[in-house]
């Protein structure tokens, strides 16, 4: 008998910590240069490729963020974005929408029309916990005010 498929919550749990970690050091850092702006901008050193942070919406204990990346020799295309819902008290980032989905649910059936993955949830919080990884590395630099605008 085949089993059925149930999420793990705990380990998507730990991926949404983590977002919210990297996602808090990333605003802290960048308030810190530019102030209290709505948007961010952050330059990869060798290659042409932007990451956009935009504040969307701001609550007492949320905040919903946009996170783009701009590349310049895809520019003809879609820049791919995701949006995600920061909550403060339980100190969580969760993906809210991506690129021409909106609002995962916990566990698809597969298969289906949309060929999505039985956790595409979670597939799409690794996403943005690898994206959000390659900060740790030197290669980017955070743009300051001026260099912004010029964008």
């Amino acid at each position: 008998m085949k089993q059925r498929y149930s999420p793990k919550v705990a380990e998507l749990l730990a991926l949404c910590t983590r977002n919210y970690a990297s996602l808090q050091r990333l605003l802290t850092q960048a308030r810190r240069v530019n102030g209290e702006l709505e948007r961010f901008h952050w330059h990869h050193k060798t290659q042409a490729i932007t990451i956009e942070l935009a504040l969307c919406e701001q609550t007492k204990y949320t905040e919903v963020v946009k996170l783009t990346r701009h590349d310049e020799s895809t520019k003809h295309l879609d820049a791919p974005s995701i949006d995600l819902r920061l909550y403060h008290d339980a100190q969580l980032a969760e993906v809210l929408t991506g690129q021409h989905f909106s609002r995962f649910l916990p566990v698809y059936p597969y298969p289906n029309a949309s060929m999505l993955q039985r956790n595409e949830k979670f597939q799409v919080n690794l996403f943005v916990t690898e994206l959000l990884g390659q900060f740790q590395h030197r290669d980017w630099l955070l743009m300051t005010i001026q260099e912004s605008r010029k964008s």
